[in-house]
């Protein structure tokens, strides 16, 4: 089997290591490929190319916006072109269904093809400064970090590449990229297509193994301008403590224990849809997922139980047979969550749909756990409290809308939350009080390339995506020019 290799300055390496990871299909077990495993040396040969890029003659952040967005554009037509083995590869990578699959590479075309059309838009101001010293004009313009590290979880692996790689390239960055070292297929194709593309060598080099070796390099790094990881809180603690070194620039998505809140006016069978996909959307592997539904008392029993009846009627599989749901990505976050489904059942929670392992026909070697929703939990209980990224639903119930708005806010998470109720001005009302980076009323996981995202609390730093997300990627410097340098200022006579 051929082993996938790192890209460093435009040529296809494997580690000085030696060594190589098994790439394991989560649907079946299997083995899909072989992957280098690098270490320091190969993350620092990696800076060292971007560092070089970055700061060389001609380079990428020299050429004109415009230029570098056709660069971009290219990429984006390239992605079109085989967007059906895109799609497919991060299916056996991750397996989500092939339809979730189809609509990230849709969704990360359109976020390259956004970023080419933003980056040579106005920005930066002018400031009426002529205060004192003469005649002076002073303006503001945007330019690039530098070196930019970014490090990207399993759970989205192509369409989280994009969100961090296509603002920082649009921008005139050089970039160090690690994938999550479960799931970087889709990531290893999309490099090929920089490379057919024709980026310049050393603007984009691909790192591929694990955390501890590689991305701890990466953060720690003198010669890195900013890192920008998406993952769980503690790690990115890890890594912010790691930047505080040369005090580069950090942007941090993290952990969520997102709440919705429907109240009892609500369309009952349009709000358990979106409680489905709030929590069921691709096996509730979602950093956003709405995993503690926070409802009104007097419609919980009739909620409940049509809720569970649409999730014992979901369907599970493989995800190249488009299943309602697929695998988790490893054995073992599998069995991290069915160890919080027994916590659960300890600490009083009410099992009233799945709770296990899910081994029937095709799956009895794959890591599918059938969805889960527990009732009469308490605000104490670690399913509610804890990030569990699965499919495990909390449910906890309410009387008044304040008490609703203090359920929703307790948690120390801040990624997002959602309302459902047919009264506007009370949607209003609680969505102003969540807190929280990312909303939704009468409906849970809208997401789109043109608006920012990111949370409160530990929920991370930093926004990505919408014109937010490119100037993540920017500085911002300040110009003053003295428009009559034969005048005499006098700062220092006598006043």
């Amino acid at each position: 089997m051929e082993i996938l290799k790192n890209y460093i300055n435009g040529e296809w390496k494997e580690s000085v290591t030696g060594r190589t990871r098994s790439i394991i299909c989560p649907s079946d077990g299997t083995e899909l490929a072989k992957t280098t495993e690098s270490n320091e040396v190969d993350a620092k040969e990696a800076i060292a190319a971007a560092k070089a890029a970055f700061y060389g003659v001609g380079t990428w952040r020299r050429m004109a916006a415009v230029e570098r967005a056709s660069y971009l554009l290219k990429v984006a037509s390239l992605m079109e072109e085989c967007a059906d083995e895109l799609a497919k590869t991060d299916t056996l990578d991750n397996g989500k269904p092939l339809r979730e699959a189809e609509g990230d590479v849709s969704d990360a075309i359109e976020c390259f093809r956004y970023y080419a059309g933003l980056i040579d838009k106005p920005s930066g101001g002018v400031y009426d400064v002529n205060q004192g010293f003469g005649e002076m004009h002073s303006f503001t313009m945007h330019e690039p970090v530098g070196v930019c590290a970014q490090i990207t979880p399993w759970n989205y692996p192509l369409l989280m590449a994009v969100w961090k790689l296509a603002p920082a390239l649009a921008a005139g960055n050089c970039v160090v990229f690690k994938p999550s070292e479960n799931a970087p297929l889709s990531t290893i194709k999309l490099f090929e297509i920089f490379e057919k593309a024709g980026i310049p060598a050393g603007t984009a080099n691909l790192v591929l193994g694990n955390g501890p070796e590689v991305g701890a390099i990466l953060a720690e790094s003198e010669d890195v301008d900013m890192i920008t990881f998406t993952g769980s809180t503690k790690t990115g603690q890890s890594i912010a403590h790691a930047a505080a070194g040369n005090l580069k620039k950090v942007g941090l998505e993290l952990g969520g224990k997102s709440p919705l809140v429907v109240f009892a006016d609500c369309d009952l069978e349009a709000a358990v849809e979106w409680a489905m996909i709030g929590i069921f959307f691709n096996a509730g592997q979602v950093c956003a997922a709405t995993s503690r539904l926070i409802i009104e008392e007097s419609i919980k029993d009739a909620f409940v139980k049509r809720l569970a009846e649409r999730a014992n009627a979901l369907t599970i599989g493989p995800g190249m047979e488009n299943p309602d749901m697929g695998a988790i990505i490893t054995e073992g976050q599998m069995e991290k969550i069915l160890a919080y489904i027994e916590s659960g059942k300890r600490e009083g929670a009410t099992l009233v749909c799945g709770g296990e392992r899910y081994t029937e026909g095709n799956c009895a070697n794959g890591y599918f756990v059938r969805p889960t929703i527990f009732d009469n939990c308490t605000k104490d209980m670690t399913i509610v409290k804890e990030e569990i990224f699965g499919p495990v639903l909390s449910v906890l119930t309410f009387r008044t809308e304040e008490e609703a708005v203090a359920l929703a806010n307790d948690t120390e998470y801040g990624l997002a939350g959602g309302v459902i109720t047919n009264d506007g001005a009370r949607a209003l009302r609680v969505m102003k009080e969540l807190r929280a980076g990312i909303t939704w009323i009468n409906c849970s996981q809208p997401t789109f390339c043109q608006a920012p995202w990111g949370g409160y609390k530990k929920s991370g730093v930093g926004r990505e995506l919408g014109v937010h997300g490119l100037e993540e990627y920017q500085e911002t410097k300040q110009v003053n020019i003295n428009l009559n340098p034969a005048a005499q200022v006098g700062w220092y006579e006598e006043r």
